[in-house]
């Protein structure tokens, strides 16, 4: 897989990426601290039937991650810098849901090299679960990336 950067004087206002990524189980393991012993299946029901939700809840940090990487894998990509972020969560992300996540460019700083990105995340039933605004210094170097197989590392290489 290539990853590709859009270098700032390249980005325009109104673009857009998107990302749309199925919740599942394993997010909620891959950002809890489990106390030794504790299975996560377990642990995720006694969760989920203890909330008033309907369903394990993946954490806030979960859907801002999503955010990250879009900004940080597609506009601008590789090389951008996160210099500040607000975001609100509006309603709990659940195992099962489907989030799809879109950042806009809304505006750029020429003096600072940096963008306005609104962010938002939708689940399945196009109920937006959260919105937001990241501030994002753009890369003004392409910068092209090969990702290879776990094994291999990624290198840097000529767009």
């Amino acid at each position: 897989m290539k990853l590709e950067n859009v270098v700032f004087e390249d980005i325009e206002i109104g673009q857009s990426a998107i990302r749309t990524r199925l919740v599942q189980l394993s997010d909620i393991q891959d950002l809890s601290i489990l106390p030794e012993g504790l299975s996560l299946d377990n642990w995720a029901q006694e969760y989920a039937n203890n909330m008033a939700f309907q369903g394990a809840v993946v954490q806030g940090t979960w859907t801002a991650a999503q955010i990250s990487a879009v900004i940080n894998t597609q506009l601008p990509g590789p090389g951008a810098v996160y210099l500040s972020q607000d975001l609100k969560f509006a309603l709990p992300v659940v195992v099962g849901d489907v989030i799809t996540t879109k950042v806009t460019v809304i505006d750029k700083d020429f003096r600072h090299g940096s963008l306005i990105i609104d962010c938002q995340c939708s689940n399945q039933r196009k109920e937006e679960v959260v919105f937001g605004i990241a501030t994002v210094r753009a890369p003004t170097e392409k910068i092209c990336i090969e990702i290879k197989s776990t094994k291999e590392k990624a290198l840097n290489s000529a767009c």
